[in-house]
């Protein structure tokens, strides 16, 4: 990749990992989402009632 002489600043992001329980999902994706929030990752939590959202947004300046 050729240098051009311009460089833009490096995106940097803030984390947060938020419990999920399956019959309120959506509305708990929708209200993060809401404050910019963007999910990354869901995976299983310690019971099978539970996920576990990772989520990520663009850290303000």
């Amino acid at each position: 990749m050729a240098c051009n002489g311009y460089s833009r600043p490096m995106t940097k992001w803030e984390y947060a990992t938020v419990p999920l329980l399956v019959h309120a999902t959506k509305q708990i994706l929708d209200t993060w989402g809401e404050d910019g929030w963007e999910l990354v990752q869901v995976v299983p939590g310690p019971n099978a009632e539970q996920l576990v959202a990772y989520l990520k947004r663009e850290k303000q300046a």
